[in-house]
């Protein structure tokens, strides 16, 4: 597959579109989720353009991982979450809207219901609000 370089990711990447940062790398970038599935949802970007898992290098992949490793202890305590699922899709009929690799951390609630992925635009100013916390924690590391 062919990387489209003017995906939403590639131009959060390079400035073009704002997004809700709370940690970036050389080698990832961490925001959060618009349509968030649950309070909390984000996004781990590879900085590399592979439109797919299948494209990725084994290094960007471990990359995103020890990303979302280093996040995903934050996200709990900050979110008070009661656990935490890690995903990734690959292609239109595994859920994939934006072919550009990135994993998602969606935290779970015991007794509540998770969204639709890609549904629906969250609170911006919760969200906001939520990727000012956790970026400040996630300096603190």
């Amino acid at each position: 597959m062919n990387y489209d370089n003017n995906n939403v990711f590639a131009k959060i990447l390079r400035g073009e579109l704002p997004s809700f940062k709370i940690y970036e790398d050389d080698k990832t970038y961490a925001m959060m989720d618009i349509m968030p599935q649950t309070k909390g949802h984000l996004l781990v970007l590879t900085k590399e353009p592979a439109p797919t898992f299948f494209d990725l290098s084994v290094e960007g992949a471990q990359a995103c991982m020890a990303t979302a490793k280093k996040i995903a202890p934050v996200l709990m305590k900050v979110t008070g979450a009661d656990g935490l699922v890690v995903s990734q899709f690959n292609h239109e009929c595994a859920g994939q809207t934006v072919f550009h690799v990135h994993y998602h951390l969606v935290p779970r609630y015991i007794g509540e219901k998770v969204d639709k992925h890609a549904h629906k635009p969250g609170n911006m100013e919760e969200i906001k609000a939520l990727a000012e916390i956790l970026a400040k924690e996630l300096a603190g590391i």
